[in-house]
């Protein structure tokens, strides 16, 4: 890792645009997966659903992808889960109303159950997951 590398992927997710319109917000889960299932769903989702967005679509997770942040090419597995982790947290302060999510199996240690969730728990704009009460949601998902 140069930490050149480090520096700009810190910049671009604590700093690129990651807004979204209400109930826009797609999150999904793969870390510590041995698949990409849920990824897969939340990318056809997404694209049979107009008006839904990844934080893949922001240019925050746009910029992270085009620079290659998405692989272990550029920096190891923890310092590339900690760039995604600061701008999966941007993504959930700026986002409202309904949060979809495929989330199946979410592994405790996983961005979702460490950053993702967590925050949805504590921003008041977010209402639902999946159309369920968020706490509701976590409740189950946590068994």
């Amino acid at each position: 890792m140069t930490q050149n590398t480090w520096d700009k992927g810190m910049e671009i997710a604590s700093t690129l645009d990651v807004s979204s319109k209400e109930n826009s917000v797609v999150v999904y889960s793969i870390s510590f997966q041995p698949t990409s299932v849920n990824r897969d769903k939340a990318f056809a989702y997404v694209k049979k659903n107009p008006g839904h967005m990844l934080i893949e679509h922001t240019e925050c997770g746009a910029k992270l992808v085009e620079m290659g942040f998405e692989s272990a090419k550029t920096l190891n597995k923890d310092e590339i889960m900690t760039i995604w982790s600061e701008a999966s947290r941007r993504f959930i302060a700026a986002a409202s109303g309904n949060v979809t999510a495929f989330v199946d199996g979410a592994d405790p240690r996983s961005v979702f159950r460490t950053v993702e969730l967590p925050n949805i728990l504590q921003n008041k704009k977010i209402t639902t997951i999946n159309g369920m009460d968020k706490f509701l949601f976590a409740r189950q998902i946590e068994k």
